[in-house]
């Protein structure tokens, strides 16, 4: 990135740059002053909680289109392929810009919750695909909400925006099934376990491996946010754009 970037020494400490488990407790920190605007820690986080979010979400989909055995549970299934598959594309392409790691496998929670669904079959299945999917985006439409009203830096601000659309069209899926016990997912959901660090961040990705790809539908109706368009706005934000050193391409799985 050249002269475009000043990153401070704590910003490249692994796990803190997988950033769901950091090195400071100020989530405000500015940890890079980058030509689209400061990022905070609690940006890193974002851009790799949204990462995470698709890499076990997005199988789950996959499952659903297989197991599901009502017309709610699969087209929910098909929203979760389509919107993480767009998001995924905007996380990988602002990820290498801003000098974040992405993961390549979603935190042992997360695969957890892959490994349970897996197990379940009929109406147990649904049910759970339900719950579980409907609790953990409530849990993340919030985050999304404090990003997008706190941040200064116009790529994340943009990965917010396409968040919040897909992340609610989310929740209205789940909704949709008729299979959501309220109750209980929003006393998990507001309530959660106090797991232990090592559950609930993603392992580093190992060195030479490929960078995993979650691959559109072919019936995708979600797109990924214009970041090359984004780019060129400087440091303002979104403002007016302005000339600006090129953004890096983002690294694709061969």
């Amino acid at each position: 990135m050249g002269g475009a970037m000043t990153l401070t020494l704590a910003a490249l400490a692994y796990p803190s740059m997988l950033g769901l488990s950091t090195v400071s407790s100020s989530p405000s920190r500015v940890i890079a002053d980058t030509q689209w605007g400061p990022l905070t820690e609690a940006d890193r986080d974002f851009v790799v909680k949204v990462r995470a979010a698709g890499l076990w979400e997005y199988p789950v989909g996959q499952i659903g289109l297989q197991k599901g055995s009502s017309k709610g549970v699969i087209t929910a299934s098909q929203h979760l392929i389509d919107g993480h598959a767009a998001l995924d594309t905007t996380c990988r392409k602002i990820a290498p810009m801003l000098n974040i790691t992405l993961p390549n496998v979603a935190s042992p929670q997360q695969v957890g919750f892959v490994n349970q669904l897996k197990s379940d079959s009929g109406k147990q299945f649904d049910t759970d695909f339900a719950n579980i999917l409907r609790m953990t985006h409530g849990s993340i439409f919030n985050t999304v909400a404090k990003i997008r009203s706190t941040t200064k830096n116009s790529l994340v601000r943009a990965l917010a925006d396409q968040a919040n659309d897909t992340v609610l069209d989310h929740i209205t899926v789940m909704e949709k099934t008729g299979l959501v016990d309220f109750d209980q997912t929003l006393f998990q959901q507001t309530t959660p376990p106090k797991l232990p660090d090592s559950d609930v961040t993603p392992p580093p990705p190992a060195v030479g491996q490929p960078e995993v790809v979650l691959t559109p539908p072919p019936t995708a109706t979600s797109t990924p946010v214009d970041i090359d368009g984004i780019a060129g706005g400087g440091n303002t934000g979104g403002g007016n754009a302005g000339p600006g050193a090129s953004p890096s391409p983002a690294p694709t799985a061969p």
